[in-house]
């Protein structure tokens, strides 16, 4: 009989397969070696990948994929749950219990008695509600409006979560123009640096640091995700150098030996050509 045949049978609960996969894998004397050398912190940096995976394949818009990485975030949560059953933590049905719990306790205009018709009053309900477990779970100690902006976020995103935090206690410029400035004084701080006799790496870092959080605040000011729009950017030069690099072997060159003149005068025409095809296919 071969070994799956012990399984549930996926017609009859697909989540109860897959736990019990799992815990196959897991199984200290016939699990995989693999997967039994693995910690939470192991698995941490599969997770984050899988959660991208899944971002890009919605960016794609291939269903089929998105599909597939699904599948592949939800062994993530799967593989967690099943470590720290082992642990005598938790299992997989509280942490489905727990998330349970939160979406009602976080939507009393579905489940509760209060009112909200938009999703801008969603959105402030959410946030207060937020706020108050925040501060349950502190308790008497210390507490900061910026508790609870996770450290293991990417960097542009917890740039605008903590921007966002200082805002609602009225740390944030009303109107754009004093945002823009500020982009423009931490350049102008940067070029400064940069025209040291031996700029200062740290000093440098410094200042590339304070132009970025600059411009994720503008980006936070016109309602720009700067994650999406440097995702966007990223395809966009990968696109064109593509196009770039195609047209130079495609006659017979070598792109190392090229020269940036040439190259420059190939990525404008790969712009010039995706321009022009965007406004012939406007969809």
């Amino acid at each position: 009989m071969s070994d799956t045949a012990a399984l549930p049978d996926p017609a009859d609960d697909p989540v109860q397969r897959l736990r019990a996969v799992m815990a196959r894998l897991r199984d200290p004397e016939s699990g995989c070696p693999w997967d039994l050398r693995q910690s939470y912190a192991t698995i941490a940096p599969y997770t984050i990948e899988e959660a991208y995976e899944v971002a890009d394949a919605i960016e794609r818009g291939d269903l089929d994929d998105l599909k597939d990485e699904l599948g592949d975030l939800l062994l993530q949560v799967v593989f967690h749950a099943q470590m720290a059953a082992e642990d005598g933590a938790f299992d997989f049905d509280a942490v489905a219990e727990s998330i349970a719990e939160k979406m009602i306790r976080r939507h009393p205009h579905v489940f509760g008695s209060v009112t909200a018709t938009a999703s801008e009053s969603v959105a402030t309900n959410w946030e207060a509600i937020k706020a108050a477990e925040r501060a349950a779970k502190a308790g008497d100690g210390p507490h900061s409006a910026l508790d609870g902006v996770a450290r293991g976020l990417p960097a542009l995103l917890r740039a605008v979560k903590l921007q966002k935090r200082a805002a609602r206690v009225g740390f944030d410029w009303d109107e754009l123009a004093p945002v823009l400035d500020k982009v423009e004084e931490e350049l102008k701080e940067l070029r400064y640096e940069l025209a040291a006799p031996a700029p200062d790496a740290l000093r440098l870092q410094d200042e590339i640091g304070d132009l970025l959080f600059a411009v994720v605040n503008l980006a936070r000011h016109v309602k720009i995700d700067p994650e999406a729009a440097l995702r966007h950017t990223n395809a966009k030069f990968e696109r064109r150098f593509r196009a770039l690099e195609a047209e130079i072997t495609a006659s017979g060159g070598d792109l190392a030996a090229a020269g940036l003149a040439a190259m420059e005068a190939a990525w404008q025409r790969a712009k010039v050509a995706e321009q022009t095809s965007r406004k012939e296919d406007p969809s």
